[in-house]
């Protein structure tokens, strides 16, 4: 990874913060995304102490100029963009269809599916000036099967599998490669308002007996991320604990 840039979206804790620790460690420049200012320039100061090279943008992913900026930031900074990694999302409104609010419903589309698009429309743009580079977006085991009162995080969730199909059939032979990842359950700070007892439910659906950790799922965004999974694109790779083998 050394001279790569990568752009981690959602990059301030949880998954998207581990997978900023193991770029970094590679050797990446990593641009750290994230509404989170305060922890986002944390995690810089943490890379930075231990001689990594990493820089910190504030993004609200569901606006499409902030999505542009980003990736000019990431440009302007270090010169060209190789990696995205578009991970920021949001759980969202909990309803049965019927019961949920055109708002929750519009909040969550924007900030998990339309961002993606953003993303990609100015993330191939840069890339294609560099005759190449791979981007991974992050989906979920919901991107494959449904989930009762997560409608609208399911749409969304199956919306990036599509977007990221459709993109690697348009740019795979411009040397771009777009993969999608769909973790099963993750113990990060999305999951820190369920209940004890909704937590052990979850643990429960997993064959493996216990939820994932976001180190794990970094290790196979950083495979394809890199050249090692050269001829991977247009794929979903759940990570998952067996949870889609039921």
């Amino acid at each position: 990874m050394k001279d790569k840039t990568v752009i981690i979206t959602g990059g301030a804790s949880g998954i998207g913060a581990a997978a900023v620790r193991l770029f970094a460690i590679e050797g990446a420049n990593v641009v750290v995304s994230d509404i989170d200012t305060l922890n986002g320039n944390k995690l810089v100061e943490e890379i930075r102490a231990a001689d990594g090279i990493a820089s910190f943008f504030k993004t609200d992913v569901s606006i499409p100029e902030e999505m542009e900026a980003l990736v000019k930031f990431a440009v302007d900074t270090y010169g060209r963009l190789d990696i995205a990694v578009n991970n920021a999302g949001i759980g969202g409104e909990q309803s049965p269809i019927a019961d949920m609010s055109v708002e929750g419903w519009q909040k969550v589309i924007s900030v998990n599916l339309n961002s993606l698009f953003y993303g990609l429309k100015y993330q191939i743009s840069a890339m294609l000036k560099n005759g190449g580079g791979s981007i991974v977006n992050i989906t979920s085991i919901l991107g494959a099967v449904g989930f009762a009162g997560s409608a609208a995080y399911s749409a969304a969730k199956h919306g990036i599998v599509g977007l990221t199909q459709t993109a690697a059939l348009e740019y795979s032979a411009k040397n771009i490669r777009i993969n999608a990842v769909g973790p099963g359950f993750i113990d990060t700070p999305l999951l820190d308002a369920l209940s004890p007892e909704m937590k052990s439910q979850l643990i429960a659906m997993h064959p493996i007996g216990r939820l994932g950790k976001s180190e794990e799922v970094a290790e196979l965004i950083l495979w394809l991320g890199s050249e090692k999974s050269s001829f991977a694109t247009g794929s979903y790779y759940p990570i998952d604990g067996g949870y889609l083998s039921k």
